[in-house]
């Protein structure tokens, strides 16, 4: 169990940039695919630090962190079961700034730096998904720039509550107000205050360490529009991917299918 919910058997084929590999490809990849668990604020990767592996999340939810010299954050992105935790390693650095924090406790996969820099000078689909992934990961980090500048910490909120609940399988989030006021970057009064409100209107229930997600409609009417921006370039880089045949993905697929509504 994690997080109180039901566990399906791991596998590789929850994260869906490794489930659409062609066979031939995965299957050079497999033997090296090594299982890790990812606990609550586990630091995956620290600001200037040599990085050793790559990360495919599958029941985790990682967050990326820019860190100031005064000791705040600020998240810029988040990668769930959709993505990869390490683009540097195949853009050209083997260091990254930022930090890589487990905000969503859960299981992943990870891969030495190594093999994930050659099966991409092959040049074949592993490439061509991974710099989609890219560009929409950039996507995602730009608009949140935007989004934390120009809209209300309300609206960052359902943001950041929908964006999580498309990558899990439960509507209750193990997160205190702490936590998600160093995602957004803002003090823990905000967050009470829009968290507060959300309540009220029913569309949460908060209690300490736990949010619970009563009725999504009621945070799809209160986002700002950054959110289906985020989903609708997903859809738009990724809408092509296919399976493997025969290969039952059992990751939650409401982040691929949202961006497809959207």
């Amino acid at each position: 169990m994690i997080d109180g919910q039901q566990m399906s058997p791991h596998s590789p084929n929850q994260n869906h940039l490794l489930a659409a590999l062609p066979t031939a490809e995965f299957e050079r990849l497999a033997a090296d695919l090594e299982l890790v668990p990812m606990a609550l604020g586990e630091i995956l990767y620290e600001p200037g630090g040599l990085m050793r592996h790559a990360y495919f999340p599958t029941t985790a939810i990682v967050s990326l962190h820019y860190v100031m010299e005064s000791g705040a954050s600020a998240e810029t992105a988040g990668v769930g079961n959709e993505g990869i935790v390490g683009v540097s390693l195949f853009m050209g650095g083997d260091t990254t700034p930022s930090s890589a924090v487990v905000q969503t406790a859960g299981h992943g996969y990870r891969l030495e730096s190594a093999l994930l820099k050659q099966e991409f000078v092959r040049a074949g689909l592993m490439q061509r998904l991974l710099l989609r992934y890219t560009q929409a990961l950039i996507t995602q980090m730009t608009q949140t720039a935007a989004c934390n500048r120009h809209h209300s910490i309300e609206q960052q909120l359902c943001r950041w509550l929908l964006l999580t609940l498309d990558r899990v399988s439960t509507h209750e989030l193990i997160m205190t107000q702490e936590l998600v006021a160093s995602m957004l970057g803002v003090r823990r009064e905000g967050i009470t205050e829009a968290a507060g409100n959300l309540q009220r209107a029913g569309v949460i229930r908060y209690r300490r360490g736990h949010i619970a997600v009563l009725e999504r409609s009621g945070l799809e009417t209160r986002v700002c529009e950054c959110y289906a921006t985020v989903k609708k370039e997903l859809r738009r880089l990724l809408s092509d991917v296919q399976y493997r045949q025969g290969t039952e993905v059992v990751a939650d697929h409401r982040f691929a299918q949202t961006a497809r509504m959207a």
